[in-house]
């Protein structure tokens, strides 16, 4: 396998993301792969670091992904990103996002680290790790 699929995996988690309502109910659609300049939204969600190792079969080409959904956020207290990193995880939880090219095995949450960040512990950034197998289909 190759690292074809982080493409079309990276575009269906954020396409998956952005389409969940609970989800969208609490950060308005800030959902970024890149996050933009000027002010930023109180919470937001970002696409972060991803490893992908070879998961190819006697079936055929695959690639397990562990990809990172970061929830970052300026409101006092970790209460708020949360909420935000559960509504992530509900939302990723046994998902299948379509593809442009291959195809989601399956989804899984491995781990989350949750701690302040910023120049004076400001932020709170929680990073969500998820394994995604997929195969080239």
């Amino acid at each position: 396998m190759s690292y074809a699929l982080a493409g079309p995996l990276q575009a269906g988690i954020y396409a998956h993301l952005a389409a969940d309502a609970a989800l969208n109910g609490l950060i308005a659609g800030a959902i970024f792969d890149g996050v933009p300049p000027g002010e930023l939204p109180l919470t937001y969600v970002s696409l972060g670091a991803e490893m992908v190792r070879d998961r190819s079969d006697a079936d055929g080409a695959g690639a397990l992904h562990r990809v990172t959904v970061s929830v970052i956020s300026s409101a006092p207290g970790f209460a708020a990103a949360k909420a935000v990193a559960a509504a992530v995880s509900d939302a990723l939880a046994d998902a299948r996002p379509g593809l442009s090219r291959g195809r989601v095995v399956a989804i899984w949450f491995e781990r989350a680290t949750a701690k302040r960040s910023g120049s004076s512990g400001q932020l709170r950034r929680i990073d969500l790790t998820f394994r995604a197998r997929v195969e080239d289909a």
